[in-house]
């Protein structure tokens, strides 16, 4: 019972092109990593899980874009929650977010680690075109869950950092062909196509099985365009290239969709 009640929860609540917003609990604290959707469809995902905003204590940022900070300034008005992000993040997302009280306000540096109670949140820069695009990985005793989304590659840093994390949401973004052959301007292809772009279901698949170890056990792919992708072909993607390099899908872990609309269950590490 104490082991159970002592283990890091986590829930995609929404991921992709739309809106993004990750939700992760321990004994002692209730947070959120990104807040890409309105407060009121925010709050209504935190309470199919049966959980609410109101006891979430803080919120981390990752980027300026408005998929990932749209209810920032709504969330930490209304809830009183503190509100990480690095300086870059703080300056270009000023506007987009509006007034926050200053005590809430909180300089997250890239690169470092944060420290609260039973929880440890260690941030890492990736490649994206965003101001300063971080992301997180976060540890509760043994148990670590790392995102990565936004990011055209994976450096053998990040790579370093996330190494055999318990959990991962990892973007798979679009299909090559879908994106080649789509209605997108060409600059909009490049952009998602190049090195501070998006991750592709192929990128993200070679990227996921250099890190992934003996202890990980909960793949979440995410970041899905709605455009340029399609859940089935994200999973079939990952799932054969896994299985083609003899990784032990759905034995020794198991991959798991995400949805722009629906959360996934609150799950234990």
């Amino acid at each position: 019972m104490t082991q159970q009640k002592d283990q890091m929860k986590i829930s995609v609540l929404a991921s992709g092109s739309s809106g993004n917003v990750t939700y992760v609990e321990t004994e002692k604290h209730k947070v959120l990593i990104d807040a890409g959707l309105s407060g009121k469809k925010i709050e209504t995902l935190m309470n199919s899980i049966g959980r609410t905003l109101k006891d979430v204590d803080s919120l981390f940022v990752t980027h300026e874009h408005t998929d990932h900070c749209k209810g920032v300034g709504v969330l930490a008005r209304r809830y009183g929650m503190n509100v990480y992000a690095n300086e870059g993040t703080w300056d270009a997302m000023s506007k987009k977010v509006g007034k926050i009280p200053l005590d809430q306000k909180h300089v997250f540096k890239c690169g470092s680690v944060l420290s609260l109670d039973d929880l440890d949140i260690e941030s890492f820069g990736v490649s994206h075109d965003a101001s300063e695009p971080q992301f997180y990985e976060l540890h509760h005793h043994d148990s670590s869950f790392a995102i990565v989304t936004d990011t055209g590659y994976v450096s053998p840093m990040v790579a370093g950092i996330i190494q055999d994390a318990e959990a991962y949401l990892f973007e798979c973004n679009h299909d090559t062909e879908m994106l080649r052959m789509g209605a997108y301007p060409w600059p909009l292809k490049q952009r998602i196509l190049g090195d501070t772009g998006h991750l592709s279901n192929e990128d993200g698949a070679n990227a996921l099985m250099s890190v992934i170890g003996n202890k990980t056990k909960q793949i979440y792919l995410g970041h899905l365009s709605r455009e340029n992708n399609l859940k089935e072909l994200a999973h079939l993607t990952v799932d054969h290239m896994m299985r083609d390099h003899d990784f032990a899908v759905d034995h020794d872990f198991y991959l798991h969709d995400t949805d722009p609309e629906k959360a996934t269950p609150l799950t234990a590490l």
